[in-house]
């Protein structure tokens, strides 16, 4: 249908994309209204957290005309594609868990994103009344809190209350594997949101992956939280080997002091950063993920 002359407004109207289906999105105007929305044309590239600039083609739909400039876009890469994920976040939450296992390699790359958009992130522990006496989960974790990392022990099913002053006055995004409870999370969180939830596989050690778009929800005025689907992996080909040692906050000090300004901390010599782990300052298993990331782009 057609709008009617006078019917309803065709001016431009600003707003915030809240759900991203693909090429179809969400978008909540000014006056809280939701409308279903395309980009104009053939473009692409919204993504959820956007704010963007709509106009009304039917009642209750739209068309995106303008994204604004974004403060923040997080989003995975390899040489083929980029995959966005949000946009203006100003804090990542890395959701981890002790049942199923979790990738620390993801873990690794996902706080080198947060570091490269400039963005706080906040590492939880969910399911913790699960872990035990004999789990390394914790002292494994220990490594992020020492360099300046928080991380947060939660049990989403038992008591979510330790999370909620962490997610104030952010615009949060939820990363992790499937199975890691996000989806139990916001439901808790949010208990209208009604986000699918799965068993976990215990011969596959495994989540199924449930959540199959980004959606964002309102706390309050000033808080917001997106809940992202399920990732495997979180390509980092975007950011060059030269700004990826700036991904590994321990390694600041370091940078800039080695023998050769091009040095990439892999093997040259006289390397300031593999000195300091030499030394005990930086842990190896960081300087390893690092190697790892770096020889995955070369």
């Amino acid at each position: 249908m057609n709008l009617a002359p006078g019917s309803l407004s065709v001016l431009p109207v600003n707003g915030q994309i809240v759900a991203a289906f693909g090429r179809q999105y969400l978008v909540e105007i000014t006056n809280g209204e939701i409308l279903s929305c395309v980009l104009r044309g053939k473009k692409s590239g919204a993504v959820c957290g956007d704010q963007v600039k709509v106009k009304r083609t039917t009642v209750g739909q739209g068309v995106i005309e303008a994204i604004f400039p974004r403060s923040t876009l997080i989003y995975r890469s390899n040489t083929i594609r980029e995959k966005l994920i949000a946009a203006n976040i100003t804090q990542i939450i890395i959701v981890i868990s002790a049942v199923p296992s979790f990738d620390e390699e993801l873990v690794n790359r996902c706080l080198v994103t947060a570091e490269n958009q400039n963005i706080k992130a906040l590492i939880v522990l969910n399911k913790s009344d699960l872990i035990k006496p004999t789990n390394v989960v914790l002292p494994s974790l220990s490594l992020y809190q020492k360099i300046g990392y928080t991380l947060l022990q939660l049990s989403t099913k038992t008591d979510i209350t330790p999370l909620l002053p962490y997610l104030q006055g952010h615009l949060n995004v939820l990363v992790g594997q499937s199975g890691m409870g996000k989806s139990t999370l916001i439901n808790t969180l949010i208990p209208d949101a009604g986000r699918a939830t799965a068993k976990i596989s215990s011969t596959l050690d495994s989540g199924r992956h449930t959540t199959t778009h980004a959606q964002l929800y309102h706390l309050d005025k000033n808080t917001h939280i997106i809940d992202s689907p399920g990732i495997q992996e979180f390509g980092l080909h975007h950011i060059s080997n030269t700004n990826l040692a700036w991904g590994f906050i321990e390694f600041h000090p370091y940078i800039g002091r080695c023998k050769f300004s091009d040095c990439l901390h892999i093997n040259e010599p006289d390397c300031a950063i593999d000195r300091a782990v030499q030394e005990k300052k930086i842990d190896s298993r960081r300087l390893g993920f690092y190697r790892k990331l770096v020889a995955y782009k070369m």
